[in-house]
């Protein structure tokens, strides 16, 4: 039976940088992906537009995630941001866009040279603590094997391995929506009559051709709503409400649902003035889910924390984003932080109650559902992703629970590998 200090479920943008922080600090590291390819939403589902590294004219997320983006825009000849300048008009316009390609394969060659062992096409089926480690049972397509390890991340964003382990998540009843992006192309804007499509909009909604999440959930904004379509080129526009995509079955549906939502509006648009070579090209291979689980941790980041930009004892990155949350009964919310604010996340935030050797990171950190709007974004889980695989490695060689890891080392060991750590009072 092969053993391994640490494993890591969910090769998205925590999950990377948590299996080459650790595999860096020395320790026989796993890195379990469901898919074929790192990345996550950068990759999987479209959105290869990660934010936000900087907050009010400075950096505050460094480290093994930001090396990777600056890696990939280097590698195409892009020009790297000016983190000194930032447009507080929208906060959108100061993600960084990026190729996902380049991304993903920037990403393999990271963790091979950090000797992370990946295994792609590969997911957690049982976890079991014996006394000393985790009996892990993993589903391969060879069927299930066995391996043990000393400490568990999980960064699938769904806390999947957080559920399997008997930890306590939160399911909401409903979430936010999730979006399938896609590329539109072959249309001539200026030859486009926004009038006619949104009123046509609502007829087709009334005879069941198209439904109001395929642009949006506001039926006030059907106009507004193709002009910010086609100004996009599609990309990251819809909404896949109503479903909680945490299981397989769950998931299923929505990727389902995601593709017929583009179906419906490709078949309303083509053919209309302005749009008769209007094609749509597949950026994403499924359906990105904004929210599904959060694990119960020992600190929850509630919404007053963040928009406080509170100080947490055990603070271990920063983050930057305003709240964000896509509501399919409210609309959008959208609450700006403050001049100079800059939150943090706590250690405890990434410890699920009562557990034992065990780690979460990326969306699913312990938060109320306002502060994980903001906490969900790309480059803070790739902060909480570095952060986990420092306390995991320490853990290890301290013999330590990670609840009991001095703070200090914590940061030395985040700072050895380029992070930015909050400073504590």
């Amino acid at each position: 039976m092969n053993s391994y200090s640490i494993i890591v479920f969910g090769a998205g943008p925590s999950g990377i940088c948590a299996a080459i922080h650790a595999s860096n600090c020395g320790l026989s590291t796993l890195l379990v992906e469901p898919s074929s390819v790192a990345g996550g939403a950068i990759t999987l589902a479209g959105v290869a537009v990660p934010a936000l590294f900087n907050a009010w004219g400075r950096q505050v997320i460094a480290g093994i995630g930001w090396e990777l983006v600056k890696n990939t825009l280097l590698e195409m000849g892009e020009k790297l941001p000016d983190f000194t300048v930032q447009d507080t008009s929208d906060h959108v316009k100061n993600a960084i866009t990026i190729n996902p390609l380049i991304f993903s394969a920037i990403a393999d060659e990271a963790l091979l040279n950090a000797k992370v062992n990946i295994a792609y096409h590969t997911m957690p089926a049982t976890l079991d603590w014996n006394g000393s480690s985790w009996d892990v049972g993993l589903c391969t397509k060879d069927g299930l094997i066995q391996v043990q390890a000393s400490v568990i991340i999980d960064c699938t964003g769904d806390a999947n391995a957080t559920k399997i382990a008997g930890y306590q998540v939160l399911s909401p009843d409903y979430c936010q929506p999730g979006t399938f992006s896609f590329h539109a192309t072959g249309f001539q804007f200026d030859q486009i009559d926004f009038n006619d499509l949104a009123n046509d909009f609502y007829t087709a909604i009334q005879n069941g051709t198209l439904k109001l999440e395929d642009v949006g959930d506001n039926p006030n904004w059907v106009k507004s709503f193709f002009w910010h379509f086609f100004g996009r080129q599609g990309k990251n526009t819809n909404h896949i409400s109503w479903i909680n995509a945490y299981s397989s079955e769950r998931k299923t549906q929505m990727d389902i649902e995601g593709r017929a939502s583009a179906l419906r509006l490709f078949r309303f648009l083509k053919g209309r003035k302005g749009l008769e070579n209007l094609t749509f090209n597949q950026i994403a291979q499924q359906t990105g889910a904004r929210e599904t689980r959060r694990i119960v941790g020992e600190t929850t980041v509630t919404e007053d924390d963040y928009v406080s930009g509170r100080v947490f004892p055990d603070a271990i990155c920063y983050s930057f984003y305003p709240i964000d949350l896509h509501d399919p009964k409210c609309g959008l919310i959208v609450k700006p932080l403050k001049p100079g604010i800059v939150p943090t996340v706590p250690r405890g935030a990434l410890i699920p109650k009562n557990s034992t050797n065990f780690l979460a990171a990326g969306r699913i950190i312990s938060s109320d559902r306002a502060a994980n709007s903001a906490l969900r974004i790309q480059a803070t889980c790739m902060a909480t992703g570095q952060a986990a695989g420092a306390i995991a490695a320490l853990a290890v060689k301290l013999n330590q629970q990670p609840r009991e890891i001095p703070i200090q080392a914590i940061h030395d060991s985040l700072r050895k590998q380029n992070a930015i750590v909050p400073s504590i009072p």
